[in-house]
């Protein structure tokens, strides 16, 4: 609808409220469009953030890319990460998802939280991250 047909519609009594409806419509549009644009530029900033809090926590540079490595093929550094056919859920792709609440009970929104239970696991398993990473490359899972 042009702005002149609105101004019409708005100017005519009978159609004053199906215009104020429709301009409401409109802006309402407008506005719920804007955070889908703010959530994908806010993405990097997440993964970033994800990878720092990540690299502080392991510490050791070559532990830290092993595990870099797993999280960038499983989720690409996203913590809200889901496997739509497995249910794999977050950085780590934890499957039951539910597993990381033994890191804590955010783990559906911290990353600090499932890289925690990322890291326990991959020790807990395969001995390091770094023997993880050799899992994964030889069989494309871990």
């Amino acid at each position: 609808m042009s702005a002149v047909s609105l101004l019409r519609s708005v100017a005519t009594p009978k159609k004053a409220l199906a215009g104020a409806a429709l301009t409401a419509a409109t802006c309402g549009t407008l506005i719920a469009a804007a955070p889908a644009q703010a959530a994908t530029t806010a993405a990097p900033t997440s993964a970033s953030s994800a990878q720092a809090t990540a690299k502080k926590m392991i510490g050791n540079s070559a532990e830290f890319q092993c595990f870099s490595n797993i999280v960038s093929h499983e989720s690409g550094w996203n913590p809200q990460a889901t496997n739509a056919s497995s249910g794999a859920y977050g950085l780590v792709q934890a499957l039951p998802a539910s597993k990381m609440a033994s890191a804590g009970s955010d783990w559906k929104t911290n990353p600090a939280t499932q890289i925690k239970w990322g890291l326990d696991y991959m020790k807990d398993r395969y001995g390091s991250a770094c023997d993880a990473w050799s899992f994964w490359q030889a069989n494309n899972w871990y």
